[in-house]
């Protein structure tokens, strides 16, 4: 457990320093927030919002940072200490998890104390599905860092699979104000189910079948990750 906290801070510290995943994942949503600030719905936007920093951290920023770990060859070193490679890769997951409760904690805060925007109904079950949408991300990131040859590589792949899914899902706007054929594109997104978990969760109480959808997710994408992913 000690080594566990050791790592996760340390992975923590890491990513606190990069400026593009500090502003992305804690600022930015915050700022997208500020600027729709007058639309009467603004109430929509949070659980979007909230699955958008999940994207940036697991999808996009994941990739990179594993990628680069196995190409300089820190997974292969840390094989040959007490201290396995699984362990940092579960560090990790926790400091992007940190990170994007910090990111989360901010945006509502704006919403609620700047915009009057109602607290969620089911707090419990908002930060269950929260927990649970980010466990998805992690694990498309992780097959974007086993598919990925070099760091470059995987940044690249994230970005390309990230900020497409953002708006065909209803993250960076709501699916309802996309055109029909876009929308029916949307449909076949992971990160359509978890705005989908996050949104059901801040109204009201979530159904089974998103909630089973964003499980199914996790379950396939560990197993491809873990029959794909190369230590060195």
């Amino acid at each position: 457990m000690k080594a566990f906290t050791h790592l996760s801070a340390s992975e923590l510290r890491l990513l606190s320093r990069d400026p593009g995943t500090l502003f992305f994942m804690v600022a930015f949503p915050a700022m997208l927030l500020l600027l729709n600030g007058s639309n009467d719905n603004l109430e929509v936007f949070v659980p979007g919002y909230l699955a958008m920093v999940l994207a940036i951290g697991g999808v996009s920023t994941l990739p990179g940072v594993m990628a680069s770990y196995r190409e300089r060859k820190v997974l292969r070193r840390m094989a040959t200490t007490p201290v396995s490679p699984f362990l940092l890769l579960t560090a990790q997951i926790a400091a992007q998890l940190v990170m994007a409760l910090a990111g989360a904690a901010i945006l509502i805060g704006v919403a609620v104390l700047g915009f009057r925007v109602a607290l969620p109904t089911h707090p419990a079950a908002l930060l269950l599905s929260f927990v649970l949408c980010a466990l998805m991300c992690y694990a498309i990131g992780f097959v974007l860092a086993a598919l990925a040859p070099r760091a470059r590589t995987a940044d690249l792949m994230g970005l390309l699979v990230m900020f497409p899914m953002i708006f065909l899902a209803g993250a960076a706007i709501p699916r309802e104000g996309l055109p029909g054929e876009l929308r029916e594109i949307g449909e076949y997104l992971p990160l359509t189910h978890a705005v989908t978990v996050l949104r059901e969760s801040w109204f009201g109480v979530p159904s089974a079948m998103p909630f089973l959808i964003v499980s199914a997710i996790i379950v396939l994408g560990t197993a491809i990750a873990v029959a794909l992913f190369r230590w060195e």
